[in-house]
């Protein structure tokens, strides 16, 4: 008799289609180039059908953030998890470091995190991937935003500043990014201290708490 938390052979199965799916698709995407590869080249590459690649994701596009989607999940979990006496940027600036410190338990379940690494290069190099990466960290933001007025005690849509300090937040994130994109390291402890050393930067202006109680 199989546990509820463990998954049946069938949904295994399904997940090993996935995840190889996902793997082959980024070795492609990340040697090859994403506009030369095509969902016939992902699945043959999986000896599977074209069908059976849409059973699993609604296109290429699907596929390059899929991995990101499981990394902001854990972002987000972190975030919410932080101690409630943390001023808001320290909360970020914990959750974010963690998140990197964390990226093989949370990644590596699906891909390897070299892999998840050259995508995110991948992402940077290629205008019609990295105008989807730029609308979903909006999205992202919002998302964060309302946590971070929930954390303080604030109503996000009359108080500013919880989404002025996520969009602060947010653009140092994607300054080291084009930062760690454009060196020769592409490690996660890399990114890691590039990321600490732009957000420390900011301490002296948003280090503060905003609770008056």
């Amino acid at each position: 008799m199989e546990t509820a938390s463990r998954p049946g052979l069938r949904e295994r199965k399904k997940q090993r289609t996935r995840d190889a799916l996902l793997r082959a698709a980024l070795e492609l995407f990340t040697t090859r180039g994403y506009e030369e590869t095509t969902v016939d080249d992902i699945a043959e590459a999986v000896d599977v059908s074209q069908r059976t690649f849409f059973r699993y994701f609604a296109g290429k596009e699907d596929v390059v953030f899929f991995a990101q989607s499981v990394a902001e999940e854990h972002f987000v979990d972190l975030l919410r998890g932080r101690p409630l006496d943390e001023a808001p940027l320290e909360a970020l600036r914990q959750a974010v470091l963690e998140g990197w410190d964390g990226i093989g338990e949370a990644i590596e379940r699906i891909v390897p995190v070299e892999l998840h690494m050259r995508t995110y290069r991948l992402i940077e190099s290629t205008p019609s991937l990295f105008a989807t990466h730029l609308r979903r960290s909006a999205e992202l933001e919002e998302e964060i935003a309302r946590i971070i007025a929930d954390r303080e005690g604030l109503d996000v849509d009359t108080d500013p500043r919880p989404r002025v300090a996520v969009a602060v937040f947010g653009g140092v994130i994607r300054v080291t990014e084009r930062l760690w994109c454009a060196g020769g390291d592409t490690s996660v402890d890399a990114i890691r201290e590039l990321t600490a050393s732009y957000l420390d930067a900011l301490r002296p202006a948003l280090a503060d708490k905003w609770r008056t109680e």
